[in-house]
């Protein structure tokens, strides 16, 4: 795996529909390689720069200009090194030496143990590193993750969606413990309750995703009022994978440099961008089907493939969008939420 970075395609015989990441890419494969000719320089321009700036100050601050690098996009090279000092897991790891080995080598839950097991064939099919005949496949390094986690937060144990998050991790970091250490910082940290059995935090954010359409895209918001509940139906796959098989891969590391270096708010631009800048095609669907199929066709095509134009409208086209803001409208659907389902029991 060493040297798969986006810098350059795989240019070897038989893997020009692979991309950097391992992925097949049997259908979009032109485009996407379009994208990266003009991308690589772009990326090889930040890399120079990120390393200058890593150079001057090794320690990864919190302040105006790594934001706006950050922004800009993390090479691949230094992601990994970005993402843990940005999320706090560099720091938990530091400070619980041996813990990640210690969950691994405790009797293990034999009902977690075979949850886990049933997803690995269906984790990334299509990516030739996780196949069960690759040498050496990413399975065991998958399945190790997945399992440590599980022992580590019993609350949460094990839900379908984890495993293509630890999957990513593993694919940048090619660190189990480290993969393990990010994966804690976004399911404890800043997305609680995503994965719970009850998965309220994720039922809350598709709720509040809901008032900031009705509030940045009106005519939007009062189509998706004539069918309740439509948000879980259109956007749970957004939240609960963090755009992964959703937007194509370079974007979704984009984003993913900016949910570990800002947080969860992010999520939140991304579904207002992808909403408000295709209202026209939205406000055309005339039934609940013809929502979900525009829904699933927003993510597609050259608006989200084009991942350094499309990092820059989710800073611009939702306007302001303050972590105090969301955090009470958070508040005011989660109580919405959990009334209702007292009401039910």
């Amino acid at each position: 795996m060493e040297g798969n970075r986006p810098e350059s395609l795989p240019s070897s015989a038989g893997s020009d529909r692979i991309d950097p990441y391992g992925f097949e890419r049997p259908h979009d494969y032109e485009s996407y390689k379009d994208m990266m000719d003009e991308y690589v320089v772009i990326l090889n321009r930040r890399s120079r720069r990120w390393s200058k700036l890593l150079q001057e100050k090794p320690q990864v601050e919190k302040n105006v200009t790594v934001k706006r690098f950050v922004r800009k996009g993390v090479p691949n090279e230094h992601r990994t090194k970005i993402w843990m000092a940005a999320s706090g897991a560099q720091e938990q790891m530091e400070s619980h030496q041996g813990y990640y080995q210690s969950l691994l080598a405790v009797e293990h839950d034999p009902k977690l143990k075979e949850t886990i097991h049933i997803d690995m064939h269906r984790t990334f099919p299509d990516n030739i590193l996780f196949k069960s005949k690759a040498e050496p496949s990413l399975q065991g390094t998958l399945y190790n993750v997945l399992l440590a986690y599980g022992h580590h937060n019993k609350s949460v144990g094990y839900c379908q969606g984890m495993n293509f998050i630890a999957g990513y991790l593993i694919i940048i970091t090619k660190d189990e413990e480290k993969s393990f250490w990010l994966m804690d910082a976004l399911l404890g940290k800043m997305l609680p309750d995503y994965y719970s059995p009850d998965m309220v935090g994720l039922k809350t954010d598709q709720e509040v995703l809901g008032e900031l359409v009705k509030a940045k895209a009106p005519a939007v918001g009062q189509l998706m009022d004539q069918y309740p509940g439509i948000w879980t139906l259109v956007v749970s796959r957004w939240f609960i994978c963090l755009y992964i098989d959703i937007l194509p891969i370079e974007t979704v590391l984009r984003v993913w440099d900016c949910l570990f270096y800002e947080g969860s708010k992010v999520l939140f631009r991304v579904a207002l961008t992808l909403i408000m800048h295709h209202q026209p095609e939205i406000l055309r669907a005339r039934s609940l089907p013809d929502v979900c199929q525009c829904f699933k066709q927003i993510t597609c095509g050259a608006f989200t493939l084009d991942c350094h134009t499309f990092m820059q409208k989710i800073f611009t086209e939702p306007g302001r969008l303050s972590g105090a803001s969301i955090n009470k409208l958070r508040v005011k659907c989660r109580t919405q939420i959990e009334e209702e389902e007292s009401g039910r029991s």
